[in-house]
Parts: C-alpha cells; sequence; structure tokens
C-alpha cells in the first residue's frame, strides 16, 4: 500500500510539474503576442466550444432588421462602403449562380468584395500571408428559415492575435475593422 501511495504521490508531482511548465511557456508565448492576443484567442477559444463551428468562432454577424428585404440591405451596404470610402473590388451574386445551376430556387446569398488597397499593401508588405484574407469581404445571406444575416470576418485575429503590428499598420487595420463593422451594423438597419 505504500508503494501504490508513494507511486500516486510521484505522478502527482510529476503532473503539478509538468501543469506549472506549461503555463510559465505559454505565459513566455503570450508575452510576445499583442496585448489583445489573449481576449481574442478567449472569444474565439469560447464561440468555438459553444457552437463547434470555427467559420462562426472567427466572423461577426448581425440579423437584419425585421421588414428590410434583401435589396434594401444590398443598397445599404453599397451605400455605406460608399460613404465610408473603401473601394468596391467586386461582388459575387452566388445564391443566384447556384439558382441558375440547379434550375430551381436556392437562397439569397451575396458577397461584397471591398478593399483600401494601400492598407492591403501595407498589411502584405507586413506578411505575405495577409494577402489570404484580400480582400475584405461582406456577405448578406438569407438563412435556412428566410432571416437575412449580414456577415463578416472578425479581423481581431489579424489585429491582435500575434505580435505587435507596427503602430502606424495597427492604425490602418483599425480603420478597415470599423468600416466593417459600420457596414454590418448600419446594413443590417437598413442605414443609408
Amino acid at each position: 500500500m505504500r508503494i501504490i501511495k508513494s507511486v500516486l504521490a510521484l505522478v502527482g508531482l510529476v503532473a503539478i510539474v509538468a501543469a506549472v511548465g506549461l503555463w510559465l511557456q505559454a505565459q513566455s508565448i503570450l508575452s510576445r503576442l499583442d496585448p489583445g492576443a489573449r481576449a481574442t484567442y478567449t472569444d474565439i477559444a469560447r464561440t468555438l466550444l459553444r457552437t463547434g463551428d470555427p467559420a462562426e468562432a472567427t466572423v461577426w454577424k448581425a440579423q437584419v432588421k425585421e421588414g428590410l428585404t434583401f435589396d434594401d440591405v444590398d443598397q445599404a451596404i453599397k451605400s455605406v462602403a460608399t460613404t465610408m470610402n473603401i473601394k468596391d473590388v467586386g461582388a459575387l451574386p452566388l445564391g443566384d449562380q447556384v439558382s441558375a445551376m440547379e434550375g430551381k430556387p436556392w437562397r439569397k446569398l451575396k458577397i461584397y468584395l471591398y478593399c483600401n488597397p494601400l492598407t492591403a499593401a501595407h498589411m502584405v508588405d507586413y506578411s505575405d500571408a495577409f494577402s489570404a484574407y484580400l480582400p475584405c469581404r461582406v456577405t448578406l445571406l438569407e438563412d435556412k428559415t428566410g432571416k437575412l444575416w449580414i456577415y463578416t470576418m472578425n479581423m481581431d485575429m489579424l489585429i491582435y492575435g500575434g505580435k505587435p503590428l507596427p503602430p502606424a499598420l495597427k492604425e490602418e487595420a483599425l480603420h478597415v475593422k470599423k468600416i466593417l463593422q459600420t457596414i454590418l451594423t448600419d446594413g443590417a438597419k437598413g442605414e443609408f
């Protein structure tokens, strides 16, 4: 019995030492990241654990105000983007394309592509991998129940998730974040 107690005590001690070591290593890694990294990854992890959906964990979304049509919100999104001075670089009427290919109605889905070319260039100069996130996308979607939603990428991971961005670049990225969030909120209200 004494041997079993000694072995269990040793296992417990090893587990505690390993846990402390992992915690210290995590703290060391976090100390090199942007101060907002911990909150950003905590929010992503909470959403992922709640929904089980990695896409849901990395987007912002807003339900469109009742009574607004798809065309109303389409016009609002375009108007807000123009007002916020972000370049419209294309749109994909994906829902219409699916309907045409299947030969029957499908949900409404349109993807808007927006970009501030100079900010995009600065982000790519910072890290070539940022090019995979360009241009910024906003999506207007009719869900399976007929409700309209606007989605856009949660930019916090790109802004806060790694080592701190240079101050000027961070300021540019925060400006683009503000634009996307304004398109999301004002578009969902149908505001022009």
